[in-house]
Parts: structure tokens; sequence; C-alpha cells
């Protein structure tokens, strides 16, 4: 379309009436068919110049936000949105000159009420900002599905766990109820032994309670939402002191530590306390691996585009494949005195810090957790956009 025009234009001097008449038809009916192709779209569409007035809006984008007639075009693009948090967004991030990839707000639809996602974008014409481009999207299904999905997850892990639960209940309420059998036959004697064994049995019960009240709180502790207070820091400085506090304990089982750690590596936002917890449980994990004949434990930082990933490599027998999908489930453990709750923590606390893990393990060599965060990212000006050449 834009080398039509350019062409046509080009050739004006040289055409008579009649042909002008021709090329002004021809680029009347090309941008018909655009401005069809447009509003035929199952997404809202809004474009303003540099100065916010609104140029062009699609049929879709005049449904969700109920704009009638053509009175407000070439006038400020928040003016023709009657909505007023949608209009004062709007106008707050194009004055602002905000980039906002989606943002929602609740309209109503008839009836019905729909979840509108907002973006504002620059709209770049060969290098230079000549307005903002604003999509409208109905995601009300998407959203349901996601919470569908987050639901039936939810359910799944829940199942789990109580299964794990029932599990761990069992032994100590059966040695609960083989001790107080034992009791009674004590109180039914009339030996004056039986008292002292009554006392060894009374024992044993309490211990077992206590085993099943922390049941209960790791229970609960995987059920309820974990409370965070996450502040800005360099994760150098976190597993610095991390090390400084395990590096004794790790020497006396003749693990060495190589510490690979990038420097000037962006601030990230972290509970120091859940975050040292989450990768004690896994250095942990690794020396339990190489306790027996010592090895290597690896901790690096580095940057990767807008992330900062955190490995920690050990040199110990490796996860052997048909369980690697199962470690992060709870109660799930290899070990004679496991809780198998130590990876569950490690998994809930990184997922409410958005960390995404990465697991690679070789059995006889080794396994490397790796841990992807997010960059905290500022708001990004529109007029520092640096896209390509691109045509609207």
């Amino acid at each position: 379309m834009r080398k039509l025009t350019e062409r046509a234009i080009k050739a004006l001097p040289r055409q008579n009436a009649e042909q002008i008449k021709a090329i002004v038809n021809d680029l009347v009916d090309g941008n018909k068919v655009l401005e069809t192709v447009l509003s035929s779209l199952p997404a809202g569409i809004m474009v303003s110049d540099i100065n916010h007035d609104l140029l062009f809006i699609n049929t879709q984008a005049r449904r969700f936000l109920k704009i009638l007639g053509r009175d407000f075009l070439e006038k400020k693009i928040w003016k023709a949105v009657q909505d007023k948090d949608i209009s004062r967004f709007i106008q707050l991030n194009l004055l602002s000159q905000e980039r906002i990839d989606g943002e929602d707000f609740n309209i109503q639809v008839g009836n019905k009420v729909k979840i509108l996602s907002i973006s504002i974008l620059p709209l770049v014409d060969r290098g230079t900002i000549k307005g903002s481009f604003i999509s409208l999207e109905d995601v009300t299904e998407k959203r349901a599905e996601s919470l569908r999905l987050r639901r039936a997850e939810s359910l799944a892990s829940l199942t789990t766990l109580a299964a794990g639960v029932a599990h761990e209940i069992k032994n100590p309420l059966g040695s609960i109820s083989i001790h107080i059998q034992l009791m009674q036959k004590c109180l039914n004697s009339e030996n004056e032994v039986c008292k002292a064994e009554f006392m060894d049995y009374l024992n044993v019960v309490n211990e077992e309670v206590d085993r099943l009240n922390q049941i209960v709180v790791n229970y609960l502790f995987a059920v309820r939402p974990m409370d965070t207070n996450p502040k800005c820091r360099c994760i150098n400085g976190l597993i610095e002191e991390l090390i400084d506090f395990i590096h004794f304990e790790l020497e006396q089982d003749s693990i060495e530590i190589i510490k690979n750690l990038e420097e000037g590596l962006p601030e990230l936002k972290l509970d120091d306390k859940l975050i040292k917890q989450a990768f004690l449980n896994i250095i942990k994990n690794a020396q339990a691996s190489m306790s027996d004949k010592g090895g290597l434990l690896k901790i690096s930082s580095y940057k990767v585009n807008d992330t900062v990933a955190v490995s920690i490599t050990d040199s110990g027998p490796g996860i052997p494949d048909d369980i690697k999908d199962k470690i992060f489930e709870p109660y799930f453990t290899t070990k004679d005195s496991g809780s198998g709750l130590g990876l569950t923590l490690v998994y809930k606390i990184m997922k409410e810090h958005s960390v995404e893990i990465r697991l690679n393990s070789i059995v006889g060599k080794g396994t490397d957790f790796t841990f992807i965060f997010p960059i905290p990212q500022k708001g990004q000006k529109l007029i520092g956009w640096d896209g390509e050449n691109n045509e609207f």
C-alpha cells in the first residue's frame, strides 16, 4: 500500500485528470480494503498520532468501549472512551510515554462481564515514532481457562499431599495403638515391674504424638500461601553469606566448594530468608549424596538476557531418570530418614519468586539445579523504544 501511494504521488505531475481520478479511486479502494481487514479483526485497535489525537478505531474497539459515531476522531484518544478507569489508564500512560503489555479491565458487555486486556505500543514508521497503537483483546476465556488449570493443578497437588499425609500418619498411629494396648495390660497386671514398662510405653506414645504434630505442621506449611517479604539485593551477596555458613560442614565431608560468581549483576527482588533456605536445601541434598566419598560443589551466577541464573552443581551419583519428575512432589524421598518436603519447599519458594527451575542430572556424573531469576523491569518509555523500520 505504501509503495503504491508513493508511486502514485510521483506520477501525479505527468497524469491528466482522468488518470488522476483513477489513481485516487485505486487509493480509496485500497484504503477501504485495509480498513475492512482491521475492522474484521477479533481484537480492538485504536491509533493516535504523536499528539495523542485519535486517527483510527476499528469496529471491535467500538464494541468493547461503546464508542458511537465519528465525533471523536482527531480529538484526544482518551476522550473517546466512556469507561472512566480505562480512559484514565490510557491518558496517564500516553502522557507518561509508558509501554504497557497487557493490563486487565472488567467491562460490561450486555449482561455479562468481560475481561479486556489493553496494550499500549509505539507506532513506528522507519525508525521514528509517529504516535501510539492501542490493542484491546477479550481475554475472558483465556483467564477462565488459566484459572481452571490452576485449580486442577492445586487439586492434583492436594490429592498427592493428602495421600502422603495419610501414609505418614499410619505408622505413628499404629505404634500408638500397640503401645496403648501394652499400657492397658500393665494396668491390669499386679506386677510392680510393669510400672517401669508403663512409663517406657508412655514415652513412646508421647514421641509419636509429637511426630504426628510435626506431620500436621508440615502439611499446613505445604498448603498455606507463603508470606514473602522481597527486597532488592544482589544475589552474589546472599550466596557468599550462605557459603560462609555451610563451608565448614562441607569440608568435614571432604566436599570442595568452587565459586564462579559474575560481578556486576543487577539487583533482584528476593526474600533473603526463603531464598537462602531453598539454596541450603539443594546444598544439603548434594552434601548427602557425596558424603561417603566427598566431591565437588560448584555454585555459579551469571546474567542471561533479562534474567540472572544461579547454578548449584554437584559431582554426586545423579538422579535416575525414572524419579526426576517426582522429586518435587510432597513426601517423596529416597532417604531413610527424609521428610520428603525439602524439594517441595524449594519449588514453593521459587514459584513465589517467579523463578524457573531447570534440572540436569546424569547418573554417575552429578546433578545441576539452575534457577532463572527475572530481573525487575523499570517502566519502558515509548520514546526510548528502538524498534526496526516497521510499517503499520
